[in-house]
């Protein structure tokens, strides 16, 4: 799903689009095909995701962590694991852990840990919004170590969301927020994702490389929690002549690529 984050001020304008345009008796929907970005309003999206769909507690994965180039000040290029309650984006509850490059929420072109939450389909903002820090030594906005492996884990826990990094908890959403509503996920997705200002640009998912080349990008390890379902991705690339997939297996898959330079 377009998860417009960097992107609670560019979500706010995106409604106020649809609106306008509802109100004008034209509601504008966005340009979208199996070989293009997906396009709201003056920004696009690309992905490449892996997504099993089964009922969940928690999950898990290892993320190689890039400083993608050519991102622009408004875009972003991350890589996240996400649960999400129904495949329905209109209304589904979802929490996010991963890292991105994103110089409007951090200041700078490195990656960082962020954590993200969505309530009845409603986006909120980066690492906070009722997001409980606990951790001393991990805390979600700090920056990671590029070229490094993190481990990227979401569970529910006496009902809250637990967000950990190389399996140290470093806070929770409380189940308060979904007034309970929210303890499985149905879906389960990791992925990278890139946000530019047009269809054609040279923002970089992952280090660079295209996934079927060799040194690319790798999400790798996935597990599930609390579910009867062995972890099984199927994998798939929106853009793939700017950015695509190769040697994925049930539990990892390489990805990235150039964009359209």
């Amino acid at each position: 799903m377009p998860s417009w984050k960097s992107r609670t001020g560019r979500r706010i304008r995106i409604a106020a689009a649809v609106l306008s345009a509802a109100a004008a008796g034209a509601v504008m929907l966005p340009t979208t095909s199996a070989h293009a970005a997906t396009c709201w309003f003056g920004s696009c999206y690309s992905y490449v995701t892996g997504r099993q769909y089964a009922a969940a507690t928690g999950a898990s994965v290892s993320m190689y962590q890039a400083a993608p180039g050519g991102v622009s000040p408004t875009g972003h290029s991350l890589q996240e694991l996400a649960l999400q309650s129904s495949n329905d984006t209109t209304t589904a509850n979802t929490i996010e852990v991963g890292w991105t490059v994103d110089p409007g929420v951090n200041g700078d072109y490195q990656p960082h840990l962020f954590v993200f939450h969505w309530v009845n389909g409603q986006g909120t903002c980066y690492n906070g919004c009722g997001f409980v820090q606990v951790s001393s030594t991990v805390r979600a906005g700090m920056a990671l170590a590029t070229g490094a492996t993190g481990s990227f884990s979401l569970m529910n826990y006496q009902g809250n969301w637990w967000a950990y990094y190389n399996n140290v908890p470093f806070g929770y959403f409380p189940g308060t927020l979904w007034a309970g509503a929210f303890t499985t996920a149905y879906s389960t997705s990791a992925f990278g994702e890139v946000a530019r200002d047009s269809q054609a640009g040279c923002t970089q998912m992952g280090d660079g490389a295209y996934g079927t080349s060799a040194g690319s990008s790798l999400i790798s390890g996935f597990q599930l929690y609390g579910s009867s379902s062995a972890p099984n991705f199927t994998v798939t690339d929106s853009d793939p002549s700017s950015y695509n997939y190769g040697s994925a297996t049930a539990t990892s898959f390489h990805l990235g690529g150039p964009g359209a330079c």
